[in-house]
């Protein structure tokens, strides 16, 4: 799932445009222009949700095995969570 988000990340990087005025024309361009432009979207979109079912499932696993009781290794997890949810805001919101 990550290896996936990185690849098709980088390659709408590659074409995307973070001026204001352009962002839209850009978007346009991969999904018209650019080949599989398309696919990648699809596949960066779709990506991200799967990622985080994979990660909500990781989790549920936890919770379910009792692995809360392992405290600094769980407050890590959660730590670690929250700048993932962070860095899929400030990757998705803010552009």
């Amino acid at each position: 799932c990550l290896l996936t988000q990185i690849l098709t990340g980088l390659f709408l990087a590659m074409h995307y445009t973070a001026d204001t005025s352009l962002a839209f024309t850009s978007i346009s361009h991969i999904s018209r222009d650019v080949q599989y432009g398309w696919l990648i979207r699809n596949t960066h979109a779709n990506g991200a949700s799967m990622f985080f079912i994979c990660l909500y499932l990781h989790i549920g696993r936890g919770v379910y095995y009792g692995s809360y009781l392992y405290k600094e290794t769980w407050n890590t997890g959660i730590i670690m969570l929250f700048l993932t949810m962070a860095t899929a805001f400030v990757g998705y919101v803010l552009p």
